[in-house]
């Protein structure tokens, strides 16, 4: 009897960029031996739109309704960084009334993206009821923004100095009900998978990183926090009020998929906890600040009376940005969001870069995946957690 002979040959797949568990149009050409992979070249750029390019030619007020776009399920933040740039290089103070509603807000936009980080996640590795569950509280969250700034997704609402319009009547106790309903559902969330069997063994000892990598390869959010560093914008560099809340940093030591899913887990309570504080602290006083509407630009005194200088939220304010460069990051959910600006004394930047946290974080996926099997490279590039959108911006 001759024994079968095995193919030695190995193989190459297209995995992407239409593939549902890509999340976007991320194109990965891997080789296999088997069911082993062997190399993993992702592929970017379905997805570039050439928003550094278009940040160069409009104003900061223009270019606001462009910045949700990048990362399309955490647009507040994107939102904050284009705010806070501008705002450092002309060193204007915020009310202390708006920075207690941007934090509400980014905090809220941090738990949408979580959840429907989660949700995908989940159903990558072959659970389906979690991804109908967190569209229940996604959609609650979706509601109050709704309700304060007219929008669901895309909501144009940071404004240098302030937010384009105050809470509206009832909000804050909406808000509160929504924290009250969401720490049950969370509690729901890791009753049904955080000791699941089969999801523990799909992710435990999975993609694991170190320390020392997780440095040299600049990652950074949940993807270094899991990896033992406690390092977490909001207490580093001290932005927005977050010092006036009591918070923990949330972090694991194993650094393997399990601990990134604990980590965005963790960080959804904590949200609710800032928020909650938030809420009930909340001061009174303007939600913007008005001085910096201010023609001063124009000669015709005319046009520097009270009812030019104060004009409405629509058109755009000639704010000029300094001649200097500045680098601004905020805590995003899925790492940390620059953006480098240079100033030229004109109303449009004259560069602006942006630094992506899920571009940034993508990049260690080939290493993470060889010498893994084929099914494996759903769970790991689900816990990286990347949205194509400011990948290839």
């Amino acid at each position: 009897m001759t024994a079968p002979t095995t193919r030695k040959d190995l193989m190459i797949v297209n995995m992407g960029p239409q593939h549902p568990s890509m999340h976007g149009v991320l194109r990965l050409i891997v080789t296999l031996d088997g069911e082993d992979v062997v190399d993993c070249e992702p592929i970017l750029g379905y997805l570039h739109r050439g928003m550094e390019k278009i940040a160069e030619n409009r104003t900061i007020i223009q270019y606001l309704p462009y910045v949700t776009r990048w990362d399309y399920l955490a647009t507040m933040f994107t939102e904050a960084i284009t705010i806070n740039g501008p705002e450092q290089l002309g060193n204007i103070q915020v009310p202390k009334r708006a920075s207690y509603i941007r934090v509400i807000m980014l905090e809220l936009s941090r738990i949408a993206s979580h959840l429907l980080w989660l949700g995908p996640f989940m159903a990558d590795i072959g659970a389906q009821t979690p991804f109908f569950y967190i569209f229940r509280e996604r959609e609650l969250i979706y509601d109050l923004f709704e309700a304060a700034t007219g929008m669901r997704m895309m909501h144009n609402y940071f404004r240098i100095g302030g937010v384009a319009a105050d809470l509206p009547y009832g909000w804050v106790d909406k808000c509160l009900d929504f924290c009250d309903y969401f720490l049950t559902g969370v509690a729901e969330y890791q009753k049904l998978i955080t000791r699941n069997p089969i999801f523990l063994e799909r992710v435990e000892g999975i993609g694991i990183i170190g320390q020392d990598e997780a440095l040299n390869w600049g990652l950074s959010g949940p993807m270094l926090r899991a990896s033992g560093i406690e390092w977490d914008l909001r207490k580093v560099d001290h932005y927005e009020s977050y010092d006036e809340f009591d918070w923990q940093v949330q972090w694991q030591r194993e650094g393997d998929s399990l601990a990134r899913y604990l980590v965005r887990i963790g960080e959804m309570t904590e949200s609710i906890k800032i928020i909650q504080q938030a809420l009930e602290g909340i001061p009174g006083g303007p939600y913007e600040n008005l001085e910096i509407r201010r023609f001063d630009r124009l000669k015709d005194p005319e046009w520097n009376d009270f009812e030019y200088r104060f004009i409405s939220k629509k058109p755009s304010p000639t704010f000029e940005l300094s001649k200097q460069e500045l680098y601004v990051r905020v805590e995003a959910p899925k790492g940390e969001l620059g953006i480098f600006i240079i100033g030229d004394q004109s109303v449009f930047p004259w560069r602006w870069k942006i630094r992506p946290p899920g571009f940034i974080n993508l990049q260690i996926l080939p290493q993470l995946v060889k010498r893994m099997k084929l099914a494996d490279i759903m769970t790991i590039l689900g816990s990286i957690d990347i949205i194509m959108g400011e990948v290839d911006r």
